[in-house]
């Protein structure tokens, strides 16, 4: 199944800013996008604006914000929350993620500049409109920022959530039954607990729990818990606690030069000498030679195409 992800406009390379410029951004378009099909969208050149044109700000009145022209004209707010509003309901069904255009009025995912009504001050805590739309109509949809894609665990963890939330659609487009969520679970076993370990308890025996509820519900429940306990970016001393769980399946394998290479290789990790990527392959290459059924279903060990290299990194 083709990953569709909604994109700023802007970062694809398009020129549709107020400056009648882009922001492209390399990640996307020169890594991810062989991967995944983008569907672009510039919120404030769909509601009428221009290119080029005056620049606009947020603005804080009372309890409301507006989205206009620095001397306080056209207002585009409602505007812009409409066709997100709009896209949500058109596309965001088929969409397994969203990447914004950061600091934007319009797109900002976190921390937009805030005017007050006379421009004597602002502040940082803003939400774009159009976004804002999109992550209303969505809470669990993986959401991310140009910007904070720099960052390898942010970028990482981003990656890894759309894969996730895709193989979920997958699954619900073809029906949704207990067998099934019990599958996909045990499948995402040591993702799940290298992000939260009670989680993947928790989640394992709701399931266990569940035979006599209403399945449509148990699916909702379901995927509220596993994207929420996977939003944010692993710890060390969680993955670390993962990869000992997995080096407990080999303990009958292993030579006694093997057992010291694999249990050197997650202590230079966990003491932060080599990336994550050094331990896994070699639990991956154990998992094939030996040919450890569990394991080799284990979405952890490619959570996401090797290509992006996203495990260098972290």
């Amino acid at each position: 199944m083709t990953i569709k992800i909604g994109i700023s406009a802007c970062l694809t390379g398009q020129q549709v800013r107020f400056d009648s410029g882009h922001k492209r951004s390399d990640f996307c378009m020169n890594e991810l996008a062989k991967h995944v099909e983008y569907v672009p969208f510039c919120p404030e050149v769909a509601v009428g604006l221009p290119i080029p044109r005056p620049t606009i700000r947020q603005v804080r009145i009372g309890d409301v914000i507006k989205v206009c022209r620095p001397d306080g004209s056209n207002d585009v707010a409602d505007d812009l929350y409409k066709f997100g509003q709009s896209v949500a309901s058109n596309h965001l069904s088929k969409f397994s993620g969203f990447i914004f255009c950061a600091k934007s009025p319009s797109c900002g995912m976190e921390r937009v500049k805030v005017y007050n009504e006379t421009a004597t001050w602002t502040t940082h805590d803003g939400v774009g409109v159009f976004a804002k739309a999109i992550m209303d109509a969505d809470p669990l949809l993986p959401c991310e920022e140009n910007g904070r894609l720099n960052d390898p665990h942010l970028r990482e963890n981003f990656v890894m959530r759309i894969y996730v939330y895709s193989k979920w659609k997958e699954l619900v487009s073809t029906g949704v039954s207990l067998h099934k969520m019990t599958t996909f679970h045990a499948q995402h076993k040591y993702l799940l607990m290298s992000h939260k370990y009670q989680a993947y308890k928790a989640l394992g025996r709701m399931l266990g729990e569940s035979h006599e509820r209403d399945v449509d519900q148990v699916a909702r429940d379901y995927i509220i818990g596993l994207m929420t306990a996977i939003s944010k970016p692993a710890s060390r001393k969680a993955q670390t606690n993962t990869l000992m769980h997995l080096q407990g399946y080999f303990k009958k394998h292993l030579s006694k030069i093997e057992k010291q290479e694999l249990s050197e290789a997650i202590e230079e990790y966990r003491i932060g000498n080599v990336p994550l990527y050094v331990p896994l392959t070699l639990l991956s290459h154990h998992t094939k030679v030996h040919d450890v059924a569990y394991l080799k279903e284990q979405v952890y060990f490619a959570p996401y195409p090797n290509e992006l290299k996203l495990r260098f990194g972290i």
